[in-house]
């Protein structure tokens, strides 16, 4: 049998597709009962969005434009269905940025990373990320009351007080992240503490390199998995295993629709393109409707049937940030600038803004795809460049296909020694 939290996971891909796809059009209609959706989404016909081609039409909401929007609408931009006074917690993060906790269990999704991590009822955790103003803590609190294991809210620092819990309390599992989580290993080998029933781990906030799964593996730590999460989503994907076999990537949440679109714009790139991170979650209080998380990451193509069970897309995880803009001559360029050139030359497949030279004799080319060179017109896409980014650019055709596909569409190379 599976070990999975529940049967949704094991769906037929066909079947999850047409499920989540008819849910759309009530996730929209409710959404724009919300004053800034209603603004987002005020030309939109709701009952017309039923498929992946009618979602793409819809405009992109990008993380990084939710500080203006909250200034705007206070607290959360007018994006909240569920009344402030009627939420269960309100959080701030640098920004600052505000986000929702609506009263629903699990209301996170955080139950499918911890059980796919070894976290079972009867068990008992130390939950090690910040109790202080951001969620991530509160999401393991509402995944370990759905899966029915107890909690240490141990928190971050304190790494005496991290030890003795461990070695006193004996807890299976660590949640937090993963250089917090190294600290207290090597504190415990300073103190001579025994914290061997700590065997698993789900780590999350931070880049983990294999070398450090690794060291954890060599210090006692041999099953230890990934999360990839935000304060605005919950989750969105995790990884996965089978006894010891880690599969690759990670395998996204049952309640989000993800789309890797090239960055700058709002057009899906192809399968196992590297690409921006957008979501749609089907969340009643806060529901989130092609939402850009500045992330890059990329569909895995190709992958065979995993053994854990799961049958959900699987993507690569976090490929770094999508946000490539920079400044060339004292002025700022945007991935969106780089679309909007494309835009307005229908011959240009795909475009990738090259920044080379020395800093202070910078060279800007605009490598463009196009099918026949000949017939495209390399003094009008000049112009555009001068026209939309105050900056003189080269141009410099390609073939269909050979730009590469790592979700660059602003590539600096200066020479900045």
């Amino acid at each position: 049998m599976a070990d999975t939290l529940d049967s949704l996971e094991t769906r037929p891909p066909e079947q999850r597709e047409r499920e989540l796809m008819a849910r759309l059009p009530q996730l929209v209609a409710r959404a724009k009962a919300a004053a800034g959706w209603s603004r987002i989404l005020r030309d939109v016909n709701a009952a017309d969005i039923t498929s992946r081609d009618a979602l793409a039409t819809l405009p992109v909401t990008r993380k990084s434009e939710l500080h203006a929007l909250q200034k705007l609408q206070p607290p959360f931009g007018g994006l909240n269905t569920t009344p402030v006074g009627q939420l269960a917690r309100l959080y701030m993060s640098p920004g600052p940025i505000f986000d929702p906790e609506g009263r629903g269990q699990d209301w996170w999704r955080f139950g499918r990373p911890m059980y796919a991590a070894g976290v079972r009822a009867g068990g008992l955790l130390q939950n090690c990320f910040s109790y202080h103003f951001t969620p991530a803590a509160f999401m393991v609190e509402g995944g370990a009351a759905r899966i029915g294991c107890g909690v240490i809210p141990a928190g971050s620092g304190q790494t005496e007080m991290q030890v003795q819990a461990i070695s006193e309390l004996r807890p299976d599992t660590y949640v937090g992240t993963p250089s917090f989580l190294k600290i207290i290993i090597e504190k415990a080998q300073e103190m001579g503490a025994d914290i061997s029933s700590m065997s698993k781990a789900l780590l999350g906030a931070e880049a983990l390199p294999e070398s450090l799964r690794t060291w954890f593996a060599d210090n006692g730590v041999p099953h230890v998995l990934q999360t990839y999460a935000s304060a605005d989503i919950g989750s969105i994907a995790f990884e996965t295993r089978s006894g010891d076999v880690r599969h690759p990537g990670m395998v996204l949440d049952e309640d989000v629709i993800l789309e890797i679109i090239r960055p700058g714009s709002g057009e899906p790139v192809a399968a196992g393109e590297v690409g921006e991170v957008v979501v749609t979650v089907f969340n009643p209080d806060y529901p989130l409707i092609r939402f850009a998380t500045g992330d890059l990451s990329a569909v895995l193509t190709g992958v065979p049937d995993s053994p854990c069970g799961r049958t959900n897309t699987r993507i690569k995880g976090w490929m770094g940030r999508a946000d490539q803009t920079t400044k060339v001559r004292a002025m700022f360029v945007h991935p969106s600038q780089v679309h909007e050139v494309a835009r307005r030359h229908p011959e240009i497949v795909k475009a990738r803004l090259v920044i080379s030279g020395r800093m202070a004799q910078d060279v800007m080319t605009l490598h463009c795809e196009v099918a026949d060179p000949a017939a495209a017109s390399g003094a009008a896409i000049v112009e555009s460049i001068r026209e939309l980014t105050k900056l003189r650019g080269e141009v410099r055709f390609a073939a269909i296909g050979s730009l590469p596909g790592d979700g660059k569409v602003i590539d600096d190379i200066r020479d900045y020694t």
